[in-house]
């Protein structure tokens, strides 16, 4: 309600051509604490419409000008957000069946009895503030996501820009440094020695996190080409690759790997080819040090979607810690004993996200981890 406007039960327009009818109307409903204006005539009463000055609108259902139907379509052009109510004398199931595929939020019977109507215009009027507060809340959520997705990619933007101007440098001073140990290693002493291998190890571990947030700008950015994909040549070429990337430290195990039922899925095959490598990688790293390691890999159809999973028996990881996981740079065991960059989890749920699916993980400490995740089995 505008700052200084009399408060009122709604702000109601009243067409009817009979003028006894519309005047004893607008007086009774006045005095119930609405604010009415009538018009005899349609056309009248549409040259005096504006959007927002009323909220619904009683009409009659058979006047010469035009009928109800008709003035609500017309009135609903100028404010598209004015509820509307049919008086109509000739009350039958096709009556109201009309009214409602006209627009209209119900009918009232005439003639009129104040106990009958008054209890159907507060119904509508609270229906139609309702759905104005629901489409508000909608387009503000609309623009909130618009804003969200703006400020993220320009978020994405500056990542991929910072990660691939920080790679020259840092190349720059790991090569320097290198050099400095192979040419000038003597020279330098033991101290020296030491200090230009962290530089070195400092700047190529810099490098690795720099490729690994140029890998999630690119997951971000990259478009996508879904089709409907048989995946289990991309999970075998994954699990060679796996192993020739990481091969089995002395003292450990080489994981059994099985794989079930893959149904196939809607997904890019370049793309989801990051997701695969991931948490095959992962299962095969930190499954490698149990008595006997094993990875199973299985996909099944549940609706819409296919789940996979990839499960494993190796040291699993503390649930109270599961919304960690996904985050870039983070590590829940040390880089030390499992090497990697913290990106790869990151980089598979942004990967199923934009295919439309979702991530998770379920895990229990020294008894393995299951990862999942779901993508249209269907083009949607």
């Amino acid at each position: 309600m505008p700052p200084g406007e009399t408060p009122t039960r709604g702000r109601l327009l009243i067409v009817d051509d009979e003028t006894a009818q519309l005047r004893a109307l607008c007086e009774t409903l006045g005095l119930e604490g609405f604010t009415t204006e009538g018009y005899a005539s349609p056309r009248a009463a549409l040259d005096a419409l504006r959007p927002g000055r009323h909220e619904l609108l009683l009409t009659d259902l058979m006047m010469p000008e035009m009928d109800g139907i008709e003035l609500i379509a017309a009135a609903r052009r100028i404010d598209p957000d004015i509820g509307a109510l049919v008086m109509t004398g000739h009350g039958t199931v096709d009556t109201a069946v009309q009214a409602m595929r006209g627009g209209a939020l119900d009918y009232i019977l005439k003639p009129f009895r104040l106990n009958a109507i008054l209890p159907v215009i507060q119904r509508a009027l609270d229906l139609q503030r309702l759905r104005r507060e629901n489409a508000m809340l909608l387009a503000s959520e609309r623009r909130h996501a618009a804003d969200l997705a703006a400020a993220y990619q320009d978020l994405e933007a500056f990542s991929y820009s910072v990660s691939h101007d920080l790679r020259a440098p840092l190349l720059f001073v790991k090569d320097f440094a290198q050099r400095l140990e192979d040419d000038f290693g003597e020279r330098l002493g033991e101290d020296g020695q030491r200090i230009a291998r962290i530089i070195r190890d400092g700047s190529s571990n810099m490098d690795e996190m720099v490729v690994g947030l140029l890998a999630f700008a690119r997951a971000s950015r990259q478009p996508l080409e879904t089709r409907l994909l048989d995946m289990e040549p991309i999970v075998r070429a994954c699990i060679a690759e796996a192993r020739g990337s990481h091969p089995v430290a002395e003292g450990n195990r080489d994981p059994t790997v099985l794989i079930g039922a893959l149904p196939a899925a809607m997904a890019d095959p370049g793309v989801i080819r990051h997701v695969w490598g991931n948490l095959i990688g992962n299962a095969l790293k930190y499954s490698a040090r149990s008595d006997a390691p094993r990875v199973e890999i299985t996909g099944r159809v549940d609706g819409a979607e296919v789940i996979y999973t990839v499960a494993d028996n190796g040291i699993g990881f503390d649930m109270r810690y599961a919304d960690k996981l996904f985050g870039v740079f983070r590590r829940l065991h040390s880089a030390k004993d499992f090497p990697g960059t913290g990106v790869g989890l990151a980089i598979a749920q942004r990967v199923v996200q934009r295919h439309g699916g979702r991530i998770w993980a379920e895990s229990t400490p020294s008894e393995g981890s299951r990862f999942s995740f779901v993508l249209p089995a269907q083009p949607g």
